[in-house]
């Protein structure tokens, strides 16, 4: 009995695992803050209640489970260089019941979304998990081969499981009488967006840093491999400096009246990015770039939860 308990137990592990469940968590943590803090924030008129929400969210983090997991089968060999001791499939858990995993978090992601399409009166919107899931399958099985391609494609997903909120939540009860305030919310929502994009970028470039050597035996054709480290690094260098100077730009043009808004993104996402470029500017090794990954997972969480002053904000 008690065997059987420890090897349930384990299996229950492995997938938590092979699913990323703390990002899986994060993206929870997101959408919730986009509904709960911004939108409520506003007062803005909503699509979905709570229960319909949640599954909104249920739905989007099963397609992103489905798609931590094909990436993982297709990275086995790659996976086994850089990171061995934290592979899954192929040695915890067969490659067919990864698989199986697979199709069925999909089934359940994609469902629901066509439910809630429905739901909202919008069933052209179900197409958004059917094309995310397509495109998480041809990245992880040819997409990813692709140079720089493979990063645009990461970062923009996560930026959509930012946006899927916005198109199902504001967008199918705009009305005349609300279409000014909607749309000021969405544009914040839009922001936030393309902040996790630039972040997530920037991070995919620094993962590649420090997976080179695995990369490179897999066949992959990354930045780092097809320019090499230095070149790579300088990219993703420039490519900081200039996103930081973005959101200087932004929090002193449009925040500039918000004394909390500004302390808070000069201090805990501004300070810690230029705290990256300098550290990124002298990395060397793969344990170098992995605390620059570590710290820029960090600043992206950091960021997002800023959502949260946004009660106080509009008071």
């Amino acid at each position: 009995m008690e065997n059987g308990m420890g090897i349930m137990m384990q299996n229950m592990i492995s997938i938590l695992n092979l699913i990323r469940w703390k990002n899986l968590i994060m993206i929870a943590i997101v959408q919730l803050l986009m509904k709960y803090a911004l939108f409520e924030s506003y007062k803005a008129d909503m699509a979905l209640n709570g229960l319909e929400f949640a599954l909104l969210i249920l739905a989007t983090i099963c397609v992103a489970a489905a798609g931590n997991i094909i990436n993982d089968i297709y990275d086995i060999d790659a996976d086994t260089i850089n990171k061995p001791d934290k592979v899954i499939v192929g040695k915890t858990m067969p490659e067919k019941t990864a698989f199986n995993l697979f199709i069925t978090f999909n089934i359940i992601g994609v469902g629901i979304g066509f439910y809630l399409s429905n739901l909202v009166d919008r069933s052209g919107f179900s197409i958004v998990f059917v094309g995310i899931s397509i495109v998480l399958y041809l990245y992880a099985s040819s997409l990813k081969q692709m140079l720089i391609i493979k990063n645009l494609i990461v970062s923009a997903l996560v930026a959509m499981s930012i946006i899927i909120v916005g198109l199902f939540d504001l967008l199918p009860v705009i009305t005349p009488q609300n279409q000014e305030l909607q749309l000021v919310i969405f544009k914040i929502l839009l922001n936030y967006a393309l902040f996790a994009f630039g972040i997530n970028l920037i991070r995919e470039i620094v993962k590649d840093l420090q997976d080179i050597t695995g990369d490179h035996k897999a066949g992959l054709n990354t930045l780092p491999i097809a320019f090499g480290k230095e070149r790579a690094s300088k990219v993703a260098f420039i490519l900081l400096i200039f996103f930081t100077t973005g959101i200087v730009y932004y929090v002193t043009t449009y925040l500039y009246k918000q004394e909390i808004g500004v302390g808070y993104f000069l201090l805990l996402v501004v300070g810690p990015l230029i705290y990256v470029a300098i550290k990124l500017f002298q990395a060397e090794t793969k344990q170098e770039f992995k605390h620059i990954s570590t710290v820029l997972k960090i600043i992206m969480l950091l960021g997002m939860l800023s959502l949260l002053l946004y009660p106080f904000i509009l008071k």
